[in-house]
């Protein structure tokens, strides 16, 4: 004989549900950032080889581990146009411009890192 089951849901369940809720929305607004970056911060291995105003328009080769790196700085964004990586996943993270994003060329051991007025975390490791 099958039983059949409840499945309204009770107070602790409603309890749980909105509580999930709230936290989520307090992260999301605490550990989100919205700032626009003002600054670009390019490092090679451990240092840091140079920092740009993100309001101008140029690009950069930077020599790294296997060769050179073509970084495209324009009206407040940067990306990596070009990279001599097989998979190319720094090339297809496309245009940067909020404060605390970072893109990463692994085998040229060059990062890009955005900065704003706040810094939202300390240092940058791969």
């Amino acid at each position: 004989m099958a039983r059949k089951l409840n499945h309204k849901p009770l107070l602790g369940d409603w309890l749980v549900i909105i509580a999930s809720v709230v936290a989520i929305i307090f992260m999301f607004l605490q550990f989100w950032s919205f700032e626009q970056a003002s600054k670009l911060k390019i490092r090679q291995g451990n240092q840091i080889i140079s920092t740009y105003d993100l309001n101008q328009t140029r690009d950069l080769r930077i020599h790294g581990a296997v060769g050179d790196s073509l970084i495209s700085i324009s009206q407040g964004k940067v990306r990596f146009k070009q990279s001599p990586c097989n998979n190319q996943y720094c090339v297809h993270q496309g245009w940067l411009n909020r404060a605390g994003q970072v893109a990463i060329c692994i085998p040229n051991q060059i990062s890009l890192q955005l900065i704003g007025a706040k810094s939202s975390y300390d240092s940058l490791n791969y």
